[in-house]
């Protein structure tokens, strides 16, 4: 595993995406839950997301990214 030390910001966002279109897809991760990558989403774009909003949460990261 590869630990990344103060990674930046848009790199984050990048895994991020990454991460919740695997949730969206139905791919669960042993070691965060929906919630915490949620938690993660809304930090990051400002906004709050109920449980199973993952393609919202991605298209606003996408916003960003391409802002």
């Amino acid at each position: 595993m590869t630990t990344i030390i103060q990674p930046d910001r848009r790199l984050q966002l990048v895994f991020l995406k990454a991460h919740l279109r695997c949730l969206a897809a139905g791919m669960h991760n042993s070691q965060y839950s929906g919630r915490q990558i949620l938690d993660m989403a809304a930090r990051a774009t400002g906004k709050a997301y109920k449980r199973g909003q993952y393609e919202q949460a991605v298209n606003d990261i996408i916003t960003i990214l391409a802002a």
